[in-house]
């Protein structure tokens, strides 16, 4: 066997070794780490966990003064676990791709950590372990990165009244003068939506109705455009733009799902508006839910001043 096909299946230690750069670095490895999760863009792979094994390697710059045996002096086991965990906190993940770069981006936060290697497998989806491997590595020469501080926008809830309403162009023009990111919210159309009788299946159809609804919305105004995943929407929060929301990915992909069904789709908003930490949340032409957790505000459809 050649030795780039043996580095190629050996642990990432090894491929770091083999793949050093001139100067010397320090190495921290995690090996073996299995976590149960739900992950998958097959639809069986929806609604069950499976196992997934991380193999990490991170090279760090070397201490330039003794240890002291002070853990706070060095890059900690702990802080990749954590990363792990709190990529996989964040959303319900198609491909192990998205989550060995989302790993790697945190761990690359950490002042010492110059380059890592992340190797990440399924244990269930055949005879042998499925996997992909990354080495991602800091540019020597730019500044430490910093963990992104997403905005708080300020939603909005439109009822169809409300998205009917003479007054829609101008309670628009009124929010988008404001300093906060305008994310824009709506619910089912007034039509009935088909009914299956299957639980899993009825969820996605009251979600997709109000999807529906969120491009009349647009149409209604070419300021508002429809967004559906946290990348989208973050560039749009920090480029002004205004956003109706989609809800169907983040909703299913969503570790910790929210309790309100589609059909409610005020208190949908509410655990949308929580997940995003906005500042205020206000109501236009429907009622305000009970205990909603976020600041509300209610706003008749008659009324044409915010």
């Amino acid at each position: 066997m050649s030795t780039e096909i043996r580095l190629a299946f050996a642990h990432p230690s090894e491929r770091s070794e083999a793949t050093s750069p001139s100067a010397p670095l320090d190495r921290i490895s995690l090996r073996d780490h299995i976590v149960e999760v739900e992950i998958g863009a097959f639809q069986a792979e929806r609604g069950t966990t499976q196992r997934i094994c991380f193999n990490v390697v991170v090279e760090v710059q070397p201490l330039t003064g003794p240890i002291d045996d002070d853990v706070d002096r060095i890059l900690s086991y702990d802080r990749v676990t954590e990363a792990i965990a709190d990529a996989l906190a964040e959303e319900r993940l198609n491909l192990l791709e998205t989550l060995a770069e989302r790993v790697a981006e945190r761990i690359l936060v950490e002042p010492r950590a110059m380059r890592v290697f992340v190797r990440i497998e399924k244990l269930d989806r055949g005879p042998g372990a499925l996997g992909v491997e990354i080495v991602r590595a800091r540019d020597r020469n730019a500044a430490p990165a910093t963990a992104y501080d997403r905005p708080h926008p300020r939603l909005v809830y439109l009822s169809n009244a409300a998205i009917r309403s003479d007054n829609l162009a101008g309670w628009i023009d009124q929010m988008s003068v404001r300093k906060r990111p305008l994310i824009l919210c709506v619910g089912a159309p007034d039509l009935p939506a088909p009914q299956t009788g299957h639980r899993m299946t009825q969820r996605r159809i009251d979600l997709l109705a109000i999807e529906q609804n969120a491009w009349v919305l647009a149409a209604r105004d070419p300021r508002c455009k429809v967004v559906s995943t946290r990348t989208e929407l973050d560039w749009a929060m920090r480029n002004g733009q205004i956003c109706v929301w989609a809800p169907s990915k983040i909703v299913l992909d969503a570790v910790d799902g929210p309790s309100a069904h589609p059909s409610d789709a005020v208190a949908l908003a509410v655990w949308f508006a929580a997940t995003f930490e906005a500042d205020e949340m206000l109501v236009i032409g429907a009622e305000l839910p009970r205990d909603p957790g976020v600041p509300l505000r209610s706003v008749p459809v008659e009324q044409s001043a915010l």
